[in-house]
């Protein structure tokens, strides 16, 4: 007896459509075939832009889409340059590009920095499908080599697994010359390229626009194999984007909002209630006290530590009378993998966790998370 249907399931919160068939006798179920056809695979890719400012982080965004989405500011001063988020169909795929100010170089005053960091990370909830370092062709200073560091320092293991170096002003590259030999001489750039998977690309915002008659100087050519790394990190990690705990409970919060606005506001798109919900979830985290750039920086690239210091934060925001399970087992899972000397036990951590914001956004704000997020 065969049996076929239409399946659904659920990957990187997108529904995914197949057809199966089973074969199978009347005195017990035996699976002897199961196909599965693709009809709506995922197809978005949500991709971070990071680097130091002037190095052309926004430019790349423009070179990648082929027409002028991003602002560029042309002050060298990172607190000009906000978060932007862009959306373009490239080659099939729904592409989320977020240029980001830079988080790793200029000192910029925690109340500029702290909310476009909070920006980057609603934008591309429930987590980038890939990281876009972006690195300026050049002598290295001591700045530059002091940034790498703070990369280093501020990316887990999973992170480098997820991104790709994207190097600028490529028209300097001497002719006949491939990225890759200009990095052969740099220490610090080979480990960092290393730790991405050997993926680097070169660009050049400005000159390279044009056809060539060497391919590898071209942006067409660079942006199709840049697409191709992005392809290359989805399949490598089966098709799931980069997350951690503090992105599962940032996202879940963005959910319950989402529900929150359709059941009293029937009359918003699918996509205005996502907007609305996550001003609503960017505008809750910006006013939490206690969440400083440091941290946040840390727990969105997933440090441990900072990832147990933003869970336990929530323990004391707001009232927290009513339970939300779940954090617990984020905690201890976290407290585990961290091991010994963090700081931060489970007990810090443990115990019911509700979210009430009306202690932080004013209570009878019609802004204000609403109710208790179930984790």
């Amino acid at each position: 007896m065969c049996r076929k249907g239409l399946g659904r399931v659920t990957v990187d919160s997108e529904e995914v459509k197949f057809y199966f068939s089973v074969q199978c006798t009347k005195s017990q179920f035996n699976c002897l075939s199961l196909w599965c056809l693709y009809l709506s695979a995922p197809s978005s890719r949500r991709i971070v832009i990071l680097g130091k400012t002037g190095d052309g982080k926004s430019s790349v965004g423009n070179t990648i889409f082929g027409t002028e989405q991003f602002d560029i500011s042309h002050s060298f001063n990172s607190g000009e340059s906000p978060c932007q988020a862009k959306t373009q169909h490239l080659n099939g795929k729904e592409i989320t590009l977020i240029d980001t100010p830079g988080f790793f170089d200029t000192k910029i005053p925690e109340k500029k920095l702290k909310p476009e960091i909070v920006r980057c990370i609603t934008e591309c909830l429930p987590g980038p499908h890939a990281f876009l370092i972006v690195i300026k062709y050049g002598r290295f200073s001591k700045q530059e080599n002091e940034i790498f560091n703070q990369i280093t320092e501020y990316f887990s293991e999973e992170v480098f697994k997820f991104a790709t170096i994207v190097f600028t002003h490529g028209d300097n590259l001497p002719e006949g010359k491939k990225i890759k030999d200009y990095i052969s001489h740099n220490a610090n750039l080979s480990e960092l390229v290393k730790k991405c998977g050997g993926r680097c690309h070169v660009i050049d915002n400005k000159y390279w626009n044009k056809d060539s008659d060497n391919p590898y100087r071209t942006n067409s050519y660079q942006v199709n194999k840049i697409l191709e790394s992005i392809e290359e990190i989805v399949n490598a990690n089966d098709g799931n984007c980069y997350t951690n705990e503090m992105l599962k409970i940032v996202d879940k919060i963005k959910k319950h909002e989402e529900k929150q606005i359709a059941n009293s506001s029937g009359n918003m798109s699918e996509e205005e209630t996502r907007q609305e919900a996550k001003n609503r979830v960017w505008k809750f985290l910006t006013k939490v006290a206690g969440i400083s750039t440091g941290l946040l920086l840390g727990a969105f690239f997933g440090a441990v530590r900072a990832c147990l210091a933003f869970i336990s934060l929530f323990k004391s925001v707001g009232n927290l009378d009513a339970a939300a399970s779940g954090i617990n087992v984020a905690a201890a899972a976290l407290t585990n993998s961290a091991g010994t000397g963090t700081g931060i036990t489970s007990t810090t951590v443990a115990g019911t966790v509700g979210i009430t914001v009306a202690a932080v956004l004013g209570a009878g704000s019609k802004e204000d998370i609403r109710g208790t997020v179930e984790f």
